[in-house]
């Protein structure tokens, strides 16, 4: 009678579990993860009305401008491209447990070699050997900036972070002295940009759009990244050195080392965003070339949590705020710099999303 009862009173409190959960785990994370996304546009909505503009119409024609044609979605693509290079400039040394936030200068560099190889070298290059070699240029740019983070970590035991900022501001200011001086224009009235690369050395295009083939180069080096970092050895050694730099030296890793090729390697990856952005969009050298993209790539990584395959998605997010930035400054009257306080809330909302959900796990 007794096993009866318990028996009985098993089955009961099984019955009753699932009512007790209420909705299956799945669709409790998709819940959560559609209210993520909700809410830093209902926060920046609150913003909207304190400035008496209405929100719905403003997001509305934000939407259109970003998809409501061919030309908006190309410029959504165009966008994302330089933000998810350099967002795999910072993702790639986070994995390592290192911080690079010179992304900005790394690219800023790589436009400038490349357009120097360009408006020297390569003038008379035909376009199959003068894309590559720019390309190499660029990736090289960018590999000597990082690099000097990288021997100031391993060799000065100085602060990456710090480090590949202040940077930041030396690769300004060394792009605008070349492009006052020795690289710039004869014929540019007083203008400071560079002369143009030649024709053959612009990256094919989508015939009646701007999209151009540094797209597809910038996916398939996230793909890359991503195959590297999860498949390979070189891959393992990378995150066992992120997760504990003590352990992987005791295990035999050759610390300082790893820590000099992954922070290179980040650079070169930035250097090519700055060579897709002379050769697919602007032509020519100038003191603002990529300006800003490094420090949204920096968000884009943080956003995605370091995954290079996530990335992709969060720099396509970022591109698509960014285009509808200047629905924003028409239709409300607000500067499109105001766009950037919705793209910090989209990551303030996305990182405490993170540490809740990492707090349930635990």
């Amino acid at each position: 009678m007794m096993r009866s009862n318990a028996t009985a009173m098993t089955n009961a409190a099984a019955a009753a579990e699932p009512a007790r959960r209420g909705l299956p785990p799945r669709a409790k994370s998709a819940l959560m993860q559609a209210g993520l996304f909700a809410a830093p546009f209902a926060a920046f909505g609150v913003f909207l009305l304190f400035y008496g503009v209405n929100p719905i119409d403003l997001y509305v024609s934000m939407f259109t401008s970003a998809f409501g044609n061919r030309y908006g979605f190309g410029e959504v693509l165009i966008k994302a491209t330089p933000i998810l290079l350099t967002g795999l400039a910072a993702a790639l040394p986070a994995r390592a447990g290192m911080i690079n936030v010179g992304g900005e200068g790394q690219l800023a560099i790589g436009a400038l070699l490349s357009t120097a190889a360009a408006v020297t070298m390569l003038q008379a290059a035909p376009a199959w050997f003068g894309i590559p070699a720019m390309l190499l240029a660029g990736a090289l740019g960018g590999a000597i900036w990082a690099g000097i983070t990288a021997l100031l970590r391993v060799k000065g035991n100085m602060n990456e972070t710090i480090t590949s900022l202040l940077l930041n501001y030396v690769a300004f200011y060394t792009v605008g002295l070349f492009v006052h001086g020795p690289l710039k224009d004869p014929a540019s009235f007083n203008w400071p940009f560079s002369p143009p690369i030649s024709d053959a050395l612009r990256l094919p295009v989508l015939n009646g759009s701007r999209l151009h083939a540094g797209i597809a180069i910038a996916v398939v080096l996230a793909a890359a990244v991503w195959w590297v970092l999860s498949r390979t050895r070189l891959g393992f050694r990378i995150r066992v050195l992120g997760a504990n730099a003590f352990a992987a030296e005791r295990a035999g890793f050759r610390v300082s080392r790893m820590q000099l090729l992954t922070l290179v390697a980040a650079g070169a990856l930035a250097g090519i965003a700055g060579m897709i952005e002379i050769a697919g969009i602007e032509g020519r050298l100038r003191p603002t070339t990529g300006a800003n993209y490094g420090y949204l790539g920096f968000l884009a990584a943080w956003m995605a949590w370091n995954h290079p395959l996530r990335l992709v998605a969060t720099s396509f997010l970022l591109g698509m705020i960014a285009v509808a930035g200047n629905s924003l400054e028409m239709n409300s009257g607000l500067p499109s710099s105001s766009v950037h306080i919705l793209m910090a809330l989209v990551l303030i909302f996305l990182l405490a999303g993170g540490r809740i959900g990492r707090g349930r796990r635990a």
